[in-house]
């Protein structure tokens, strides 16, 4: 037996919409299947949490022990994002400040409040191992964030960022851009 789902099983989870060519870690871990989409060409390893409105575009991996909380919100990945290992995206947090309870099992939200918005990643983005994204942010097309990174705001397109706070430290290349049209005109052989 392969560590993967088999395409049968993936099917029996019932995600809203499921690609072709998924592979998927029988340790990951997915709440709220029927809000979670998933694109061609997807990957998602051991010890992942996926909860809540996602969509993952296609060419997109997940690597282990990396969490996705969408809460009330979406996050949003388009074509060509990889997230290293143990990186945790927010849509969704508590409040911090003392004004509510914390406890998820509180529902009433007049003890507990969240704040949030959407976390969109636009193509070509790359997360380091061990980052950090928190509501609202938009990582425009191929950003990369380097490892330990703390991703607060908005980022522009093609830059390299790292720090806590992450901060813009120099341009990223745009060769990917020709190698993606290169590959796609293949047509995936690699399949």
């Amino acid at each position: 037996m392969t560590s993967f789902y088999t395409e049968e099983e993936l099917r029996e989870l019932d995600f809203k919409r499921l690609g072709k060519n998924v592979l998927i870690s029988r340790k990951a871990s997915f709440y709220q299947c029927d809000q979670i989409s998933i694109g061609d060409h997807v990957r998602i390893d051991d010890f992942c949490i996926l909860s809540g409105k996602i969509t993952l575009g296609s060419y997109i991996h997940i690597a282990a022990y990396s969490a996705l909380y969408a809460g009330k919100y979406e996050i949003i990945f388009k074509d060509f994002v990889t997230v290293s290992s143990r990186v945790a995206i927010y849509a969704e947090s508590d409040d911090y400040v003392g004004l509510s309870l914390s406890f998820p099992s509180i529902k009433n939200e007049e003890f507990r409040r969240t704040y949030g918005a959407n976390v969109i990643f636009e193509k070509h983005v790359l997360l380091g191992t061990n980052c950090t994204v928190l509501p609202g942010t938009i990582l425009e097309e191929g950003v990369s964030v380097g490892a330990m990174s703390l991703v607060k705001q908005n980022m522009e397109a093609w830059n390299v960022y790292a720090g806590i706070p992450a901060e813009k430290i120099k341009e990223r290349n745009r060769d990917i851009l020709l190698l993606e049209k290169e590959y796609l005109k293949r047509g995936n052989t690699d399949e």
